[in-house]
Order: structure tokens, then C-alpha cells, then sequence
């Protein structure tokens, strides 16, 4: 069976607490910022929810719901946690030959910590020994993103599948990945077709601290094609190897902001697969981030093709712009 998009990474459960009693301290030049809470103290939750979630799902969720034709790829643990993720991708009619049981470890999970719309993450990663299947399904697109720490087989299987099928690479690392550092990851560069950071990633990942022009150039002298960084509330970048663009953020209202970044890199991937410009690309991609954080978790707010479209004649956004 051929897919149109393979989703490789990890699944979670997510549970977010919606807190109050907390306090945001910044730098100076407001780089760098913290949430505090009282130590040792007992804070009052005002809401809680669970949901499922994790990179690659969030993708896997939002792919299929794009029209694309997706399996996903990763390992669940034999608990009710990953019978909850199982139901929930048959759902959104995702594929799920490609997922493995674990036996032995739980299913990951987070704790997200919601404060005035912004969102501080406690991510668990079940100690896997990561690898692809031995027989593994052909694809257009493959979107690899956040797994844990016992990754780097699965790097190496990864490049070489790319390079045995032709398959269009998708890389949006995690914490993980990109604490392997700079060495680790160039085999994987070598080979992507489009590659997603945020600011402050690609300076960790390339242990320089520059403008995103500079990155972006970074990252295409690696071997990357495509190379989108976002910026908050400036936007995102991308860079094609011949010319740069620019995105803002439509003004819409914010709720919570967890899986931005990756419904960003699902509209994206989807306008690529549908024969979009790079231009065009970056659009769909803000419109479902834009979606995404008018809504409570990261895949409540996921669009349709059609809700896509009128999401973004709704709002009158001005698509990228060269720069």
C-alpha cells in the first residue's frame, strides 16, 4: 500500500491545567522568561482536560484531515493510554499498520502547564529503542519529528529509506534531536526536503546566535531545500534556496497555543503535496496554526481542506511576501 504521508514519531496523552496563581519574569531584553509559581506551596487548577496529542500524531490527525492519504509509525504502550490514541487515529482515519505495541513500557505523556495563553510543557518519553519497520510502506512525504533520547537508528533508517524510495522528507526535530547535536543531525539535512524550527531552536541546533536570514541560509548550506523558521508573533520565514518570504499572523483570537508549530507544518506539508508554491505554503500553514490556538490543545482547531480555505478568505490575511 502506498501512502501519501508516512508520520513518524511519538504519541502522547496530554494533560493541561489551566492555572492562575503564577507569575512570568523576564530578562531584560526580554529574551528569556520563566513561570514561577510558589514553592512548596498547594495552587488551585481552574480547569483540566486530556487529550491525545505528541508531534508526529498531531500531524498524523491533521494530514489526514487535509485529504491526505497517512499512516503513522510509532510505538504505544500496552495501557489504556494507547488504546485511547489507537480509537482516536482510527477516528481521523489514519492508518495504524505501522504501529507497534510495546509490551514492556508505558505509553509517553505530558503535563501543560496553560498561563495567560501560553503554555510551559512536562514531556515523558518511555525509554524506546527506536527503528523503522522492517517493512515499511512507500510514501510521497515523510514527517519526522520529536522522539526520545535512543534515536539515532532511527536517523540512519530514515536517510536511507529516503534514499532508497525518493520519498520528500519533512523534519521537524525535538528536544532530543536536537540535544544530539549539530553531528548527529547532518546526515538527516542532508536529505530533507523541508525543514521546521522556531528562532530560538536553530540557534541552539547551529550553536550560533545570528538574525533568521542567517539561519536560514544555515540550514540550506546543510543540505536542506526548504528551510521555514517561525518567530512568535513575527511570523515565519522560508527560504527555497533562491528566494526568501515572509508570513504575519492573522488577528485572531488565542486561547492556548500548544501544537502551532506543528499544525503550522502540516498546512505546509499538505499545499506542498497538493502542487502549491512555497508562497502559497506558508499561507496554509498560518491559517491552521491560526486555527489551532483558538481552541484547547493541539488538534481541536486541525482544518479541513474547505474549512482551510474559508478560514483564510474569512480573515483577509495577506499571504508571504518576498523579502
Amino acid at each position: 500500500m502506498k501512502f501519501d504521508l508516512l508520520a513518524i514519531g511519538d504519541a502522547t496523552i496530554d494533560t493541561f491545567l489551566f492555572i492562575e496563581d503564577a507569575q512570568v519574569k523576564c530578562s531584560l531584553h526580554k529574551e528569556s522568561c520563566q513561570l514561577c509559581v510558589n514553592y512548596a506551596d498547594k495552587l488551585p487548577v481552574q480547569k483540566i482536560e486530556r487529550m491525545v496529542a505528541g508531534n508526529a500524531a498531531n500531524n498524523a490527525v491533521g494530514s489526514s484531515r487535509l485529504g491526505l492519504k497517512t499512516s503513522f509509525v510509532t510505538q504505544l504502550g500496552n495501557d489504556g493510554s494507547g488504546e485511547w490514541i489507537y480509537k482516536k487515529l482510527k477516528e481521523e482515519k489514519v492508518n495504524t499498520t505501522n504501529i507497534l505495541i510495546d509490551k514492556k513500557l508505558e505509553t509517553n505523556a505530558s503535563t501543560v502547564l496553560s498561563f495567560q495563553g501560553e503554555r510551559t510543557i512536562f514531556v515523558y518519553h518511555a525509554p524506546r529503542k527506536y527503528a523503522l519497520p522492517t517493512k515499511m510502506p512507500e510514501a510521497k512525504f515523510v514527517y519526522y519529528t520529536s522522539v526520545g533520547e535512543n534515536h539515532i537508528r532511527l536517523n540512519k533508517d530514515i536517510v536511507q529509506y529516503i534514499k532508497k524510495t525518493g520519498a520528500r522528507l519533512a523534519f521537524n526535530p525535538g528536544t532530543y534531536q536536537m540535544r544530539a547535536g549539530l553531528e548527529k543531525l547532518k546526515p538527516v539535512f542532508a536529505v530533507t526536503d523541508v525543514l521546521f524550527v522556531n528562532k530560538e531552536e536553530s540557534s541552539r541546533i547551529l550553536g550560533v546566535k545570528d538574525d533568521v536570514r542567517s539561519y536560514l541560509l544555515k540550514f540550506h548550506e546543510l543540505g536542506v531545500k526548504i528551510c521555514v523558521i517561525t518567530d512568535g508573533q513575527a511570523g515565519s520565514y522560508a527560504y527555497d534556496g533562491e528566494k526568501f518570504y515572509h508570513m504575519g499572523i492573522p488577528k485572531t483570537k488565542v486561547v492556548e497555543r500548544t501544537g502551532a508549530g506543528d499544525s503550522f507544518a502540516t498546512g505546509f506539508v499538505a499545499a506542498l503535496f497538493y502542487g502549491k508554491s512555497v508562497r502559497e505554503a506558508i499561507c496554509w500553514g498560518t491559517m491552521n496554526a491560526s486555527s489551532v490556538v483558538m481552541f484547547t490543545g493541539p488538534q481541536k482547531g486541525l482544518l479541513t481542506r474547505p474549512q482551510l480555505e474559508a478560514f483564510h478568505k474569512k480573515n483577509k490575511h495577506t499571504c508571504a511576501q518576498e523579502i
